[in-house]
């Protein structure tokens, strides 16, 4: 009898483990004994949560916040979403060549593409998009990110517009065969006087150091002497476009930048000494939405001495990303290095892990700290740095100007700021391009066309415009801030008839950075 129950209690205890680890506990111990504890963890969810889910779509949610708890910029990005995130930088895709904004919940066709697809069908600037394929599209559901997702598509795919031309009801149809459409980097080339060239840089793709030997072969046919490169508002991109462009400039054996983390060893680029402009006097102008590759190109001309750095202190990225891509087309951006000007000097602005908030409050606080009205009050994190002739400089976030331009904030008033920020100006220029698009589409050149402006008396014209719009006329303001708003209006309108470059050309007429820009080339003649 005593053998008997002694057997039951070790079957009993041997049934009791087994159901126990069963039912909860070897699971947790095969999740906490490796490194598959967040595979485990999902496999755990899929076999045994309450409800049915779909595992895909938790694990979609999940990685971009394992990620944000790295560094602000690893990210994941959809497979819906890849071929986007990378267009720009390609310096082509596929679709119907528009430049469109959305204006009243309907695309508007601001630009179309010459010798693209859309042109071939015959759409023209100031068209509206109401339906694609036949389905409505206006509304909450139109918005830049859907619209590229419908218009954009496979090489020789097709795709039917209904289209509202201004001054009819009328919605008329239009198929359009796709094709591949040619994005520039390069926005505007031209000469600022008889002696200085300009060139803007929106971003650095695959075809931006192509794009600017270009510009600056349409520049020496012009006789320049000078240049100046804008690279305000560009946000970055490859950094071998920024290597091959700072290697035009830069004597051989000169360090660029070079790059280095855990898992990277150090690798230099150096210039070759090909370049063919290595002795022309340069600017480069920059301000604090200039990130990644234009501080790379910005911090070795200015560690090497070679350009005179004007305007406002840059973003601070100094994180090199790789893109690993995943078999269902998705893609994660993942941080692997940092990079370093010649100095030595990592521009990474600080950031903690998974505060990616506070991140981009950055830029909101150095405002509200008065970094953009004075250079005294730019704080510099980290030690100082040397340029090759002795100059200090600093890292720890972003590029110092050698000459600091404040933002201008005379003339701006409560009333300019709304009508701004409501997109008021940029509806009302639209608007005005509509009804009067015969009389402006005669005009072929800049002057021209922003001489004829100055005539029409379109601020008044947009305060009767704004105050049924909900905007309160507010005369004394408007008086105030006159020139700002003539400004804003006349560049918007130029470029809905022109282009980017006629729209750079006005704004710089009286941008303080070009003539600061312009007073060094003055200031280096004397010398």
């Amino acid at each position: 009898m005593p053998l008997i129950l002694a057997m039951c209690v070790i079957v009993g205890i041997l049934i009791g483990t087994f159901y126990a680890n069963h039912f909860s506990g070897n699971r947790l111990n095969v999740i906490n004994s490796g490194s598959n504890k967040l595979s485990n963890l999902l496999h755990i969810i899929d076999d045994q949560y309450v409800d049915t889910i779909n595992i895909n779509d938790v694990v979609e949610k999940a990685i971009p916040q394992i990620l944000a708890e790295l560094d602000p910029h690893s990210v994941y990005i959809t497979a819906k979403d890849a071929e986007l995130a990378s267009d720009d930088l390609k310096g082509s895709f596929y679709g119907i060549g528009i430049e469109f904004i959305i204006n009243n919940d309907t695309i508007s066709v601001q630009n179309v593409i010459a010798g693209g697809p859309a042109q071939k069908a015959g759409l023209l600037a100031g068209d509206k998009i109401v339906t694609i394929d036949g389905k409505p599209f206006v509304g909450k559901e139109c918005t830049n990110e859907e619209a590229m997702h419908r218009l954009k598509g496979p090489d020789k795919s097709t795709v039917t517009v209904g289209i509202k031309r201004y001054g009819s009801k009328e919605v008329k149809n239009y198929t359009i065969t796709r094709g591949e459409v040619k994005t520039k980097s390069i926005s505007a080339t031209y000469m600022l006087n008889e002696k200085t060239g300009y060139i803007r840089i929106k971003n650095f793709g695959e075809n931006t150091y192509a794009e600017m030997l270009v510009s600056l072969a349409q520049l020496a046919n012009e006789g320049f002497e000078n240049l100046v490169i804008d690279l305000r508002d560009n946000t970055g991109g490859y950094l071998e476009a920024a290597v091959q462009m700072a290697n035009e400039f830069l004597p051989k054996d000169r360090l660029i930048v070079y790059t280095q983390g855990r898992k990277s060893a150090r690798q230099n680029y150096n210039s070759d000494g090909r370049g063919t402009y290595q002795h022309l006097p340069l600017v480069v102008l920059i301000n604090e939405n200039s990130a990644s590759a234009s501080e790379i190109f910005a911090g070795a001309m200015q560690d090497n001495d070679r350009a005179t750095i004007v305007g406002r202190r840059s973003f601070g990225k100094g994180l090199v990303q790789q893109q690993i891509a995943f078999p269902d087309g998705s893609m994660v951006r993942l941080t692997i290095a940092r990079y370093y000007t010649p100095s030595g000097r990592c521009i990474q602005k600080p950031y903690s892990a998974g505060e990616t908030q506070d991140y981009e409050k950055d830029i909101v606080e150095r405002y509200q700290h008065g970094e953009f009205f004075s250079k005294d009050s730019i704080k510099h994190e980290g030690p100082a740095y040397h340029t090759i002739s002795g100059r200090t400089v600093y890292g720890g976030g972003g590029i110092t100007p050698d000459i600091f331009i404040p933002e201008d904030t005379t003339d701006v008033t409560s009333y300019y700021r709304a009508a701004s920020m409501t997109g008021l100006i940029m509806q009302f220029a639209l608007t005005y391009t509509d009804e009067n698009r015969l009389k402006l589409n005669s005009f072929r050149e800049m002057q021209e066309l922003a001489d004829y402006l100055v005539k029409q008396n379109l601020v008044d014209k947009f305060a009767t415009y704004a105050d049924k719009h909900d905007l309160q006329r507010r005369n004394l303001m408007i008086q105030r801030s006159y020139n700002l708003l003539e400004t804003h209006i006349n560049s918007r309108i130029i470029y809905n008839v022109l282009d980017e470059q006629a729209w750079t050309e006005y704004l710089n007429q009286k941008d303080k950075a070009i003539k600061a820009a312009l007073k060094v080339f003055l200031t280096h003649a004397a010398l």
